[in-house]
């Protein structure tokens, strides 16, 4: 996009459009794989909202497995909920993938996306999450995780609406309302 294109999107576009300026990367390029290790290709979930959610067995937040499910239930034709699951918050995810698969399939009957364990800060940081919390990337915002079940919502088209504590309950309004 030459400067007279921004120019004229940052001036005369209405305020909820994205002005991408080419410096910004999409979520759709950025590679991770499931819990059972098999890639996971985001560009298969184009027209549709993304809510990642960092996750973790041994947390007092872990109860929300059931909201995101039911989320994800309730708005399957529009949003996809994908837990990322991590060890990086009190080592409150210690399991290995199949430790958090049946975790999660006996105590909360959990269907949705679950990907491999990854570190979501610091310098190992997995690009899904530089992506996440970098305005470099995203083009929207800067954030860091604060703890687990912090919540990220992508839109239908592949940009940052907005970040999400541990304490917003997954069926909230101030998530449901984007959806």
């Amino acid at each position: 996009m030459n400067p007279f294109q921004i120019f004229f999107k940052t001036f005369f576009s209405k305020p909820s459009e994205s002005i991408n300026t080419g410096n910004t990367q999409s979520i759709y390029d950025i590679k991770i794989n499931a819990l059972n290790g098999m890639p996971i290709s985001l560009s298969d979930f184009k027209g549709k909202h993304l809510l990642f959610v960092n996750v973790a067995s041994k947390c007092g937040f872990t109860p929300q497995y059931k909201a995101l499910q039911e989320l994800s239930d309730a708005y399957k034709a529009t949003l996809v909920v994908i837990g990322v699951p991590c060890n990086q918050f009190g080592k409150q995810e210690p399991g290995d993938a199949k430790d958090i698969t049946t975790f999660c399939e006996v105590n909360y009957g959990v269907t949705f996306l679950i990907t491999e364990k990854i570190k979501v800060k610091g310098n190992e940081k997995h690009p899904l999450y530089k992506w996440l919390t970098q305005k470099s990337k995203n083009g929207v915002s800067n954030s860091s995780v604060k703890w687990n079940f912090q919540k990220y919502l992508v839109n239908n088209k592949g940009l940052l609406v907005d970040y999400f504590y541990s304490a917003t309950n997954p069926l909230s309004k101030k998530i449901t309302k984007h959806l």
